[in-house]
């Protein structure tokens, strides 16, 4: 099994094909080859188009039908093995394709990926759809054809043998390329949540985005300990003052090809608690365990700057990583504190747990004053209630206004990572109010965490148009399964280029 380059996944080289089908199969050996068709529902599995294009490669499309019977329902497979003579393909997948929409497409691409792992050659007649459709169905089988990696011998290796080569036939080359940067983001920002913590601390983590910075041309900048009290970032020092490891804050910095000062200019904030314990108000054994995911918002902001270029993102992208790790110890913070944030702004400390929006806010305010961003968003996994809220299959988006969440939310639905409108109820505000402090971070007296977490970090973007995800819910997969491995999901990173994508 390779060694894993954890900021370059292991993938599959993908090329698009034009030509036939029966062409395509006829240059590659058949021994070693997969081929995998979409079975639809309906009353004749096969469109035209697709009946057609196994005949002429040579196999009987009836037959395949009425002897294996393979299922429709979307996502099943059907492996036929074919006997050894004429045959283009030893290995026939029939994977079903369900209603043939998006969502059905991407899951029908991860049992692709997945039932294909370790195969040298795989073929794909790419479905009928359209660009959205077959970008989904890409971005699938690259997310199901991977595991996450594993640490043995000293050394990363890949989770699973992925496909040497895959070909789409009847797919647009670009369709292609795209989906599979747009998955492979999604792969980086899962293999550094996954990374354990005793691996993974914030000077770790700003080692890796210097990385990224020079293997993708982007501009870096961090800050260490000593910066960070310099500069005023009195959140950051606080929540990392319990550990042996300091927090960091690292800057990236994206410009597209001809940018200048009217280019459009978007800030992206990822919280990045490489471990939390809770603090002094430590967290019972069973809520650690999942905590080396805790820094997947800067994961999730790496990645998309890393994708920027490659994906000619037509604006200005910069990234901050608010980095720390929240341990206790003589040094650590307390419940009661009093905590100055970058800009001057306090904050007392209701609860050492609720560690995330701390580090934001010294992030978020240092946008506003600083870099001057046209839209400010943050992406975090920031509070059990929002889990509680909707599970784990979407995630609270926060806006500050409404085209911005529309915006979002019509991204995370092409991408296949749903955003839910959730309000700014300005109602609980004076939950946050403090006796010693400009803010409380906790209001625990009315209830909906997620929102008073929100209108906690709303307090330092200024008048900016800002938008907060919450992904504590969607962000982790207790299990490997659809287009997830178990782990970090790397949720918000696909969402996140579409949307950069589309802006102007």
């Amino acid at each position: 099994m390779p060694i894993e380059d954890l900021l370059a996944p292991t993938l599959p080289a993908w090329t698009a094909a034009d030509g036939p089908l029966a062409d395509v199969l006829a240059d590659l050996d058949p021994d070693d080859l997969a081929l995998v068709v979409g079975v639809a529902d309906g009353d004749d599995p096969w469109e035209p188009r697709v009946r057609q294009a196994l005949a002429t490669a040579g196999f009987d499309p009836d037959e395949l039908i009425e002897t294996h019977e393979p299922k429709t329902s979307v996502g099943s497979t059907t492996v036929v093995r074919m006997p050894r003579g004429d045959q283009a393909a030893r290995l026939v997948v029939l994977v079903g394709l369900g209603e043939g929409g998006s969502r059905d497409l991407r899951l029908a691409g991860a049992a692709a990926g997945r039932a294909t792992r370790g195969r040298g050659q795989v073929v794909v007649l790419a479905p009928s759809a359209d660009e959205a459709g077959q970008a989904a169905f890409v971005e699938g089988a690259v997310l199901g054809g991977w595991a996450p990696a594993r640490f043995t011998g000293g050394t990363w290796t890949a989770g699973a043998d992925v496909a040497t080569a895959v070909v789409l036939v009847d797919a647009e080359s670009d369709v292609v390329e795209r989906a599979v940067r747009r998955a492979g983001a999604s792969l980086l920002a899962r293999n550094l949540a996954n990374t354990p913590s005793n691996i993974k601390n914030p000077a770790w983590m700003a080692r890796q985005a210097r990385t990224v910075a020079s293997r993708n041309g982007l501009d870096v900048r961090v800050w260490d300990e000593k910066a960070l009290a310099a500069d005023g970032f009195g959140g950051l020092l606080a929540v990392g003052g319990g550990s042996v490891t300091p927090p960091r804050l690292v800057q990236l910095g994206y410009a597209p090809a001809g940018a200048d000062a009217t280019t459009p200019h978007v800030v992206l904030v990822g919280k990045g608690i490489t471990f939390d314990s809770g603090g002094l108000q430590v967290k019972p054994a069973d809520g650690m365990l999942a905590m080396k995911t805790d820094m997947s918002g800067s994961a999730i902001v790496l990645a998309v700057l890393a994708a920027c270029r490659d994906l000619d993102v037509p604006v200005r992208v910069t990234g901050l990583l608010a980095l720390a790790e929240n341990m206790m110890s003589g040094a650590a913070y307390r419940p009661g504190d009093v905590v100055t944030h970058f800009g001057g702004m306090t904050t007392e400390i209701g609860n050492t747990d609720a560690e995330g929006r701390i580090v934001l806010a010294d992030a978020l305010a240092y946008a506003d004053a600083e870099l001057d961003p046209d839209v400010l968003i943050d992406i975090a996994t920031l509070t059990g209630a929002a889990r509680v809220a909707l599970a784990r299959t979407m995630a609270p988006v926060f806006a500050a206004d409404a085209d911005l969440s529309s915006q979002l939310r019509a991204a995370g639905e092409t991408a296949g990572e749903t955003l839910w409108p959730f309000p700014l109820v300005q109602a609980y505000r004076r939950a946050l109010e403090s006796d010693v402090a400009d803010i409380n971070h906790i209001g625990p007296s009315v209830g909906g965490g997620s929102i008073t977490a929100a209108l906690f970090l709303r307090e330092f973007v200024g008048e900016r148009r800002w938008a907060h995800l919450d992904i504590a819910g969607p962000g982790r997969s207790d299990v490997d399964s659809g287009v997830h491995g178990k782990g970090g999901t790397g949720f918000g990173a696909r969402l996140l280029l579409r949307w950069l994508e589309g802006l102007r």
